[in-house]
């Protein structure tokens, strides 16, 4: 039954199969998010400036700032461009003021660098020369072509999405048949499943959106009237926060049942609200063609070295012995303990919970109805009368077959909007999973504190000097920035990559100046005057400058007794060098070996003296 495994890397241009699938308990929600931008390029969007920007301009930074967050963290996503209301066109079905840009595909250096083109004078007289502008346009057939690139694309799509970026609230204000024609085949879009959002730009007047818009985009996709849900917008970052807001697909780790008694279940899902950032894993290329190369792996009988199946293999353990041999099935089903599901066991009040309960980040829940009708109703039912009571869910989790059940609450959480009546956060219930009772650890805190009160009340100035607001945003990795500004700067032919600022170091010159002489009090109240922070003592021989190798300075380190019983005292013996030990060893006539017989022989000492 000995075999070994070798790897095999070839260059495979088959279809990615069941791209982004889920790993829970339904398979059927895979596939790639596809986002078209279409964009108005008439005269008017490159009119009216608001801090230095035009709203094409302004649109246009915003699609390059989605282009290159996709790349670093959605890199598989579909993204395309689109302008109507040009005097050029360049579509598949030869619509007349219509310019294709991207089609959908993965985004990528190349076409940010084409986006850099069009912004400053220059672009703008780029833009004018190449695609040029329009008023004889007709805005059914600009969604006419976004319906058809994403029948164009190949691949396994979960969700589509069309972004209209405009600031003239009725396009069609004189051609009845145009504004006709543009309702329906938004209507035939969304039947389809298409989502069309409308990110309108600000405009001399104000921008009103029930003029025509209010029967072209999507109105009750999180039942709500998206038409009125936000302002038009007049800044870039106003703009980007919407954009974000609406392009940022909720993929759901899994779907199960939340079982409440018996056969009363509903369904929901569960997300990852925040999930810590990595560097991307490196992809294998052909050294000839740089091509991504997949890598297979191929299990080789060791003796005859004929290829085997896996039906050819099978699983054994040793027990007794004797070795027990089990097939795939049999080691699977031994993995398994329940389906995926949560079972709830019962309810417990809020203040329970603990902070250092805390084990791993908590996901997030969200009824699911179209697996189970009706659970969104019995869902907010649950979530109400939890936060009246103020109680939380005892539940057992089981996320994925093959995997062992947790013990989790559920913390419900209302819904909290902005004063734009943008939703900052999501109504559902935190999914928090418990410690075991041997995740809690036992500390061995000492009975007595070794300060006095004003060496505690010194302390407690330097910590409320040194208080500042944290906010977790606030902080960037800078492994993870310095590694994509390296990459950007090489994908973009910079001269040198964008300048980061380490908000991680400590700002000693500002805290020298809150402290002042704090550090130096708290000092004098702990250590005595002849304290040496390094706790080491140097002596150096100098050469005798004949040109010979000076000797190598020799290291003398003395520890007072008041050093070694606080070392005793806490445990930390252990980090001195033998030669220290062997010091403080000679210094009250002990003897001792090796470390190990070191260290007993100084604790034996302190703890008799």
């Amino acid at each position: 039954m000995a075999d070994w495994n070798y790897k095999i890397e070839e260059d495979d241009d088959d279809e990615e199969q069941e791209e982004g699938a889920e790993s829970g308990g339904d398979f059927r929600y895979s596939g790639r998010d596809s986002l078209i931008f279409l964009v108005d390029a008439s005269k008017a969007m490159f009119e009216g400036f608001q801090d230095g920007l035009s709203p094409f301009e302004m649109t246009l930074q915003c699609i390059r700032s989605v282009y290159t967050s996709k790349i670093i963290s959605s890199y598989q996503d579909l993204l395309g461009l689109v302008f109507f209301a040009t005097d050029k066109h360049k579509n598949s079905v030869d619509f007349k003021h219509v310019y294709v840009l991207h089609d959908l595909g993965t985004p990528g250096a190349k076409r940010v660098l084409e986006l850099d083109g069009f912004f400053g004078d220059k672009g703008k007289a780029h833009f004018r020369n190449t695609i040029g502008h329009s008023t004889d346009f007709s805005l059914g057939e600009a969604l006419w072509v976004c319906s058809n690139l994403f029948s164009d694309v190949k691949l396994k799509m979960s969700h589509k999405r069309v972004m209209i970026f405009t600031n003239q609230d009725q396009p069609h204000a004189y051609d009845p048949t145009k504004a006709k024609a543009a309702r329906t085949k938004a209507s035939d879009l969304q039947e389809t499943g298409v989502f069309l959002d409308l990110m309108h730009l600000k405009k001399a007047g104000g921008f009103d959106i029930s003029l025509f818009y209010r029967d072209i985009i999507s109105m009750e996709e999180d039942g709500q009237d998206l038409g009125v849900q936000f302002e038009a917008s007049d800044r870039l970052d106003d703009l980007l926060k919407k954009v974000r807001a609406k392009e940022t697909r909720k993929r759901a780790l899994s779907r199960l049942s939340l079982k409440l008694d018996g056969d009363l279940a509903l369904s929901v899902g569960v997300y990852n609200l925040l999930q810590k950032a990595v560097k991307p894993p490196p992809v294998k290329l052909y050294r000839e063609t740089n091509e991504p190369v997949k890598t297979k792996t191929q299990t080789v009988n060791q003796k005859t070295g004929e290829i085997l199946l896996p039906s050819d293999t099978k699983k054994a353990q040793t027990y007794g012995n004797r070795q027990i041999v089990m097939e795939k099935e049999e080691t699977e089903e031994l993995k398994k303990f329940d389906d995926p599901s949560l079972v709830l066991i019962g309810f417990k009040p809020l203040s329970l919970l603990k902070k250092h309960h805390f084990v791993k980040p908590a996901q997030f829940i969200y009824p699911e109805e179209s697996l189970i009708s009706g659970s969104t109703t019995l869902f907010i039912a649950l979530l109400t009368k939890c936060l009246e009571k103020k109680v939380m869910m005892l539940c057992r989790y089981t996320p994925r077959r093959n995997t062992p059940p947790r013990f989790v609450v559920l913390i419900p959480q209302e819904e909290e909007l902005d004063d734009q009546n943008m939703q900052i956060s999501p109504s559902g219930f935190h999914l928090t999973f418990l410690p075991y009772a041997d995740d809690l650890r036992k500390l061995d805190v000492p009975e007595k504190v070794p300060a006095n009160q004003e060496q505690v009340e010194k302390m407690k100035e330097i910590v409320q000097k040194l208080r500042f607001v944290y906010r977790s945003e606030g902080f960037e990795n800078p492994a993870l920035q310095q590694h994509f500004r390296n990459l950007e700067a090489l994908a973009l032919d910079l001269q040198e990559p964008e300048p980061f600022e380490d908000l991680t170091l400590p700002k000693t010159d500002m805290m020298d100046r809150r402290m002042g002489p704090l550090a130096e009090e708290f000092k004098d109240l702990v250590f005595p005057p002849d304290y040496n922070p390094e706790g080491t003592t140097i002596k150096r021989k100098q050469g005798d400058g004949s040109g010979q190798a000076e000797k190598k300075a020799k290291t003398e380190v003395v520890l007072s007794e008041a050093e070694l019983r606080g070392h005793v005292q806490f445990g930390t013996l252990g980090k001195l060098t033998v030669p220290v030990l062997k010091d403080a060893c000679r210094l009250y006539g002990l003897k001792g070996g090796k470390k190990q017989e070191l260290l007993d022989v100084l604790i034996d000492y302190f703890k008799k003296h």
